[in-house]
Order: structure tokens, then sequence, then C-alpha cells
């Protein structure tokens, strides 16, 4: 195991925003895993689970505890048939292989969530989702390091209160008691159909395309997300940065008697998309306090010469405020942030 001191949480985020974090150890087995658990049991110091940082924050006075990075590397077929696949990845891998293995042996659940940056152990906290697929239909179960009890365990599906970008990982008593070791997913050879979401939509009809097996979905997604997204390789950023909103009917025919676009759900509830808001406020490719909004997706944030979390909160709250006045919808950060609290 690799103990690093003094770590930079701006060097481990996509945001590159965020102060020293006192200890990083970085995490490539299970054995790694127990020996750095110990390494901050001994120094009675907090601890912090993170893969690849892209759906994370640091704040300005950095983390004085431990923050294990999970790098456990691997993918593996569990069972295959000639309808259905099920796979184990292992938490540190990242999650665009884990869609690249499935889709490239013809089979369907992720490809639409292409090139969503970050780890396989970071899909089910957020429950990461695109285009009409989500990681809670396909999740079997996760295995994991129960901090309580101090053992590894395996978490059904039904325990983890799956819904949109909330799961049992990420809200409630028990958000940040569990490290993510690995998750399997069961796949199959039923294809996406139309309609489809509309960005893929409008691209499937300006390009004629007829093949929706999931290469070509993946290919799809993959060239809308370069276009619209930024790449946190090259560019700092979280990507989404506010949630969309999620309406009961009632709410949903609220708000397209005030002629707003709601996409509807199979029970008539629906979804704002937080971009559209954001984007009707006229912030749309704005810089403020170093953060610009992209003038490709307004959920984006870039931080273009932001060097504190200070900067970023400033730009949040000016964001959200915005839209508060104009529409009375208040938006939610999507990106979690590092905190001993």
């Amino acid at each position: 195991m690799r103990v690093l001191e003094n770590v930079p949480i701006a060097k481990l985020t996509t945001m590159r925003i965020g102060g020293p974090a006192r200890y990083v150890c970085e995490i490539i087995s299970k054995e790694d895993f127990l020996e750095a658990w110990e390494f901050a049991k001994t120094k009675n110091l907090p601890t912090w689970f993170m893969g690849g940082g892209a759906n994370t924050l640091g704040r300005d006075t950095g983390f004085d505890g431990v923050i294990l990075l999970n790098k456990i590397p691997g993918i593996e077929i569990v069972a295959e048939t000639d309808n259905s696949l099920q796979i184990k990845a292992m938490g540190g891998e990242e999650w665009d292989d884990v869609v690249e293995f499935a889709c490239k042996r013809g089979f369907s659940g992720i490809e639409a969530m292409s090139k969503i940056p970050g780890t396989a152990g970071a899909a089910p906290v957020q429950n990461i989702g695109a285009y009409g697929q989500d990681i809670a239909r396909i999740l079997t179960s996760v295995d994991v390091f129960d901090t309580q009890s101090e053992e590894f365990i395996t978490i059904p599906r039904a325990e983890l209160k799956m819904d949109y970008r909330y799961t049992t990982f990420n809200h409630g008593p028990d958000a940040g008691r569990y490290f993510i070791v690995a998750i399997t997913l069961h796949l199959s050879k039923h294809y996406l159909e139309p309609p489809f979401y509309n960005s893929l939509q409008n691209y499937i009809i300006e390009h004629g395309e007829t093949d929706y097996s999931p290469l070509n979905i993946r290919r799809m997604v993959s060239e809308i997300r370069a276009h619209k997204l930024p790449d946190p390789e090259e560019i700092a950023s979280s990507g989404s940065f506010f949630k969309n909103i999620y309406l009961d009917q009632v709410g949903a025919d609220e708000a397209e008697e005030k002629g707003i676009p709601v996409w509807r759900s199979n029970d008539d509830s629906g979804k704002i998309n937080s971009g559209w808001l954001i984007e009707k406020c006229d912030l749309k490719g704005k810089k403020i306090h170093g953060m610009r909004i992209s003038d490709r997706a307004a959920l984006v944030l870039i931080n273009e010469d932001a060097t504190s979390y200070t900067d970023l909160a400033s730009a949040r709250s000016e964001i959200i405020n915005t839209v508060q006045q104009k529409f009375g919808y208040t938006l939610e950060q999507e990106p979690v942030e590092i905190s001993d609290e």
C-alpha cells in the first residue's frame, strides 16, 4: 500500500479545487484496504472513500484525515448465456471500460451510460444514469467493507434504496459507511428502442441511424457527450453540476402550465432539465467568480480560473438564486464534498 502525505485535493478531483489531505492511501486490493483502515484507526483520523474524483469537491480547508483512493482493478464474467451476461467489476475499474466490456460482447443495459467519468465503485453511489438508463436497473449486488461491523459483506440491490441520484451510500445514516470493493451487473440482449431521450433521438434522426445495438448506441452517445461535455482530463469540471428536478404529477402539470418543458414518466410524474432553467436565465456561457457555465450544456460548470472553493461556492449561490427568483425552483448540487463532519 502506498501512503502519501499532504496531497492537494485539487490534484485528486476533476474540478481541481481543494486544500491538502493529510494522508492519501492508494488501494489496489482488499488487503491494501485493511492495511489503510488500520492505519487510519491507529492515528485516530477520519476517513473518506474516493474513486476518480469526477463527482467530488474539495474545500479550501482540505481534509485532516485519510483519503482511501479506490484503485482495485478488474472485470470478470460471473455467468453468461445467449441472452444474458452477469459481470463483476472491481471498484477501481474505470466505468467506461466496464461499458465497453459489455458492449463488445453485444449486451445491453449500460451502453447509454458511455463516457460517464469515474470508477465502477462510484457508479452505484450516485445511481448514475443517462439517456434513459441508470445503474439501478441492472445492478445485482455490491461487495463492500462495512466500517461498522468491520467485515466484507455483499449487499443486494434491493437494500440500497436507489432513486434518482439517491442511494444508501450517499444519503441517510449509512452515508460513507461502506467502501465499495466490487459491483455485480446483470445485462441482457434486450436492446434500447425509440423514442429515445431528446439529444440522442435528435442525433438518430439527423444521421438516419437505424442500428440500436449496444456498440452503436455507445458510439452515438460518445459523440454526443464529446460535443456537449468537457473532457475532465483536459478541462477542469465535475460534469453535470446540478441535479435535474423531479416532480409528481401535480407539480409536472403546474410546470407545463408555466411553459416549462417536462419529460413525463409512465406514471405521469415528470422531470425538468435544470440546464434549461439555467439557460433561460441567460446564464449559459457566462463566467461567474472564475467558473464558466458551459455554452454547450448549461448544467456543466467549468473551472476556468477559479482558485478556491470559495469561488465555486459564490458562483453556485448566484446561479441557484437566479433560477429560484425566476422560476421558483431550487437547484441542488450533484457533486459531493469531502468533509470530516
